[in-house]
């Protein structure tokens, strides 16, 4: 064979990933049993895009992953189109979808006229962030979101737990911790201590570090970024009080008298829903300090934790002032996101052995007295939609093959040395 010189390299672009018939498999099998449960609970799946208008994914709600977004140049842009311009946005009109939230906003403004109230809605698929790739952080990745649109009650956020909490226990998942708070209480918190409102996203996202740089970290950068020197003292004086005090379980006494009780009220009820239908299996507590990244959150936040994990691996809040954008009307909505990518490698890490439900089987047969036509029918007449009937040629290791299936799922076969009237499959060994 001729030796081919200046190969080009077979590695996938730097944050992507090729995925192996083993990975595939058990991803299937996660997303179907995770889809199994929202259906349970009324969810219908939808699809949008993975591109997007390069407006919608610029409106500033998208927190840090705005800046991570993969722009799409405009189509006929010249060398010296680009030399002129003052801003990227000058030479980009869309985008590839940095998470699912922001798409739906658009897409239930669109279709809203076709759609039920409530809108109990399912989504899975990619999102892209141009982000620096490390270790479980790629730059495309699947979420699996549920959002429930057009319910402002707390119905919606115990729904939400529920069978977020439900899907996760069904993959394998025990013993996790639902985190809850309320956009609505760290305004609170903020106003007590003394900022002003223009400084509050600015407060939300450096508290939203604690867990990395620590509660000396989040002074220093207050005391770097804040023009309110008691304020920023009054809430390190409150963190310190909550992380003295984390194992309590009624954090909500050291809340402010600022802090709505109506506010306080409606997360208790939500936390006594979500405790009393847990079972046990997981446990839902008040964390204060819970921030979530997105500036679009007006309401309840949830994240769940995984005792084997650093950070979370499902989020997700109220959001009742995104669709108005689109619609011209604001209509109250709420979801929650697992962090696919996460979960999938904790139960890898774990050995997961779900596969999904159908059965697989394999047709092995000798070339020389089994003909590709009788095998073909037999495998045909083998298969009743639940199981898988594949066909091998028999080689030399019989033995060695039949490992290689039992290592791909396949739990019964079918050796052929001869066209029989009617063959039978055996279970691996």
């Amino acid at each position: 064979m001729k030796k081919i010189r200046n190969k080009t390299s077979s590695v996938p672009m730097r944050g992507m990933r090729d995925l192996l018939p083993a990975e595939v498999t058990l991803r299937q099998a996660v997303i179907s049993k995770i889809k199994e449960v929202y259906v349970s609970y009324g969810f219908l799946e939808i699809e949008t895009p993975i591109v997007e208008r390069s407006d919608l994914l610029n409106t500033g709600e998208g927190g840090d992953n705005e800046k991570q977004t993969f722009g799409i140049m405009k189509r006929g842009m010249s060398l010296d189109n680009i030399k002129n311009i003052s801003s990227t946005q000058d030479i980009v009109d869309g985008g590839l979808r940095f998470d699912l939230t922001v798409p739906l906003a658009r897409y239930y403004a669109n279709n809203q006229a076709q759609l039920p109230t409530p809108f109990k809605v399912l989504q899975i698929g990619s999102v892209f962030r141009a982000e620096r790739p490390q270790k479980g952080r790629y730059r495309q990745f699947t979420q699996c979101d549920i959002d429930i649109i057009g319910d402002e009650s707390g119905l919606a956020e115990r729904e939400l737990v529920l069978a977020t909490s439900e899907a996760l226990s069904q993959v394998g998942f025990t013993g996790f911790t639902v985190r809850i708070n309320d956009r609505r209480i760290l305004k609170g918190i903020a106003e007590a201590c003394g900022y002003k409102e223009e400084e509050f996203e600015m407060v939300f996202i450096t508290i939203d570090k604690l867990d990395k740089i620590g509660l000396d970290g989040v002074e220093k950068e207050l005391s770097e970024k804040s023009s309110q020197p008691e304020a920023s003292s009054k809430l390190v004086c409150f963190l310190r009080k909550v992380s003295d005090n984390i194992k309590n379980n009624d954090l909500f006494e050291f809340l402010p008298v600022e802090v709505s009780e109506y506010v306080v009220d409606e997360l208790k009820q939500i936390m006594l829903s979500v405790e009393t239908l847990s079972d046990g299996e997981y446990k839902i507590v008040f964390d204060p300090t819970l921030v979530r990244g997105m500036g679009y959150y007006t309401g309840p936040i949830f994240e769940i934790e995984d005792k084997d994990f650093p950070s979370s691996i499902a989020g997700g809040g109220r959001y009742d002032n995104m669709i108005g954008k689109y619609s011209g009307k604001d209509v109250p909505a709420c979801g929650f996101s697992i962090g696919f990518e996460r979960i999938m490698s904790l139960l890898e890490e774990r050995g997961s052995s779900l596969v999904c439900s159908n059965i697989k089987q394999v047709v092995i047969y000798d070339v020389q007295n089994v003909s590709d036509d009788y095998v073909l029918a037999f495998a045909k007449k083998s298969r009743n939609g639940n199981n898988t009937v594949s066909i091998q040629k028999r080689r030399n290791n019989t033995r060695k093959q039949l490992a290689d299936l039992v290592g791909l799922g396949y739990s019964s076969y079918c050796l052929l040395d001869s066209e029989l009237d009617d063959p039978e499959f055996r279970p691996m060994q």
